[in-house]
């Protein structure tokens, strides 16, 4: 600690915690010796089309882009970059000009910039929990006290409230929650904020694959306490190439403009950026408006089986990810998420979100037959962890057995048992999966797609006798799993 606060900077950053920020993938793989090809990456909430450069009606080439561009990286960009502003107050429309622009190199860089020219030490700023952290990390950095309203307080906020704050952080749709709040909301809000001159701070990354008629990108032009973000790392699934841009009233862009770093857009970046938001329709275009179709569409469905897994509380659909409670579920949000990777699932664990804890996970939305492989592998985890549940049961069993005999558990949540003349030894069937419909047991339609094994017809392990006879090969010397096949033969069989 003492070598720590020798480091010349300002106090208040010695404790900052860092964000984690891409590499899982790659460190999946590593961890689980699984091709990184292999790896889905639910956590990740892009375009579940891919990028417009392998989508065929795009009109868009990509080599061709980079091969023109290659020509100019022996030179400085111009800093201005008065073709990507043109581009990007063309995209979004709604009477938004170039003035209105201030080029980024994706979100996070212009959350920073715009904290750095608002924010001065001990401000106050609302960051509505939960919501996207990057707000939290660079209010921090500059040395500002942070309040926390819950996102249902936003609209009733006090007056005394927003009179104290410098900046309101809105994410619409809100990321990790999906919550889209209309554009009548946030004029109403922006209307408050500008009588108690708190700047509300509009982040729209995702707004183009949710409803961008809720935009609320147009009011920076008559108000100096709105500024709006937009990313196109969201909308375009390219996320290695940083890339977004600020809007704000010509007076704020223009001092925006001046304080940001020069060239922040590289040569490529910059050639890319400008052609992606020059595609013929803009926000409208075939690509996006087939894109948000297939989320709605998708979305829906991967509820719908989310839905019907128990324990989990699944979020509203209004964006390319959903939100699930999973606060009942059998599984905390991290045990989940590992379960999860060790098979080539990445979801993500929402407990470095504000106020969460271990109660929630969010999942994009991907292509159908990817959705199906989410769902699967949820089945895989569910039936894993019975069958460990399963196993610890029995040793238990078998422990209490060699102290006190055979009996039915008084202790078990389902005692009485389910029918008359049933006996609790064995809450989970050492034998599961059995897989012999002799035993009354049968394949069944899994509510998350494919079949179960169910042992509802299946009483034999709960009679007296036969639970007794199973027990005495159980107690004997030797690997618990072996002995089960054992029983199994010496028990089970002759019966059937």
């Amino acid at each position: 600690m003492s070598e720590q606060r020798s480091v010349p900077v300002r106090e208040h950053l010695l404790n900052l915690e860092p964000c984690r920020h891409g590499g899982l993938i790659q460190e999946t793989s590593e961890k689980y010796g699984i091709p990184e090809s292999e790896i889905l990456d639910f956590s990740a909430n892009f375009n579940p089309l891919g990028s417009p450069f392998e989508y065929p009606g795009s009109g868009l080439d990509f080599d061709e882009i980079i091969k023109n561009s290659l020509g100019k990286i022996l030179e400085y960009p111009d800093n201005r970059y008065l073709e990507f502003r043109e581009a990007a107050a063309k995209f979004v429309g709604l009477g938004v000009s170039p003035e209105n622009i201030i080029p980024g190199n994706g979100s996070t860089e212009i959350i920073r910039l715009l904290v750095e020219c608002v924010i001065e030490k001990g401000d106050k700023v609302l960051i509505p929990w939960p919501t996207f952290g990057e707000y939290e990390m660079q209010c921090r950095i500059m040395g500002a006290e942070i309040e926390y309203p819950s996102q249902e307080e936003i609209e009733t906020l006090p007056d005394e409230v927003l009179e104290k704050a410098k900046i309101l952080f809105i994410c619409n749709p809100n990321n990790p929650t999906g919550k889209l709040r209309t554009r009548n909301q946030l004029k109403a809000l922006a209307e408050r904020c500008k009588a108690h001159k708190t700047l509300l701070y509009v982040d729209e990354a995702f707004i183009d694959l949710s409803d961008p008629a809720q935009s609320v990108a147009d009011l920076t032009a008559s108000n100096d306490y709105v500024f709006v973000m937009r990313s196109l790392t969201k909308a375009f699934a390219i996320p290695g190439v940083r890339m977004g841009f600020g809007i704000a009233s010509p007076g704020m862009a223009g001092i925006l403009n001046t304080a940001r770093l020069s060239w922040n857009l590289g040569t490529i970046a910059n050639a890319i950026g400008t052609a992606l938001l020059n595609m013929e329709g803009g926000a409208c275009s075939q690509y996006l408006e087939e894109s948000r179709v297939a989320i709605r569409e998708e979305g829906r469905l991967l509820k719908a089986k989310l839905d019907r897994v128990r324990g989990f509380e699944v979020g509203e659909v209004n964006v390319n990810y959903i939100f699930v409670d999973i606060s009942g579920f059998m599984l905390d949000s991290g045990e989940l998420s590992k379960r999860l990777a060790a098979r080539g699932i990445l979801v993500r664990d929402c407990a470095n979100f504000q106020c969460l804890g271990k109660d929630f996970i969010r999942v994009a939305v991907r292509p159908a037959e990817e959705n199906e492989k989410l769902i699967a592998a949820i089945g895989e985890v569910i039936t894993e962890w019975g069958r460990e549940q399963a196993k610890q049961e029995l040793q238990h069993v078998i422990e209490k057995a060699a102290e006190e005999g055979i009996g039915g558990r008084k202790t078990c949540e389902y005692y009485p048992c389910h029918f008359e003349g049933q006996n609790c030894t064995f809450c989970f069937c050492p034998f599961y999966p059995c897989e012999d419909e002799r035993t009354g047991g049968k394949w069944i339609k899994s509510s998350r797609g494919g079949k179960v094994w169910s042992c509802v017809d299946c009483h034999l392990v709960h009679k007296t006798e036969i639970a007794q006879q199973i027990l005495d090969c159980l107690m004997h010397e030797g690997d618990t799993e072996e002995l089960v096949k054992v029983a199994w033969k010496k028990v089970m069989e002759p019966i059937l």
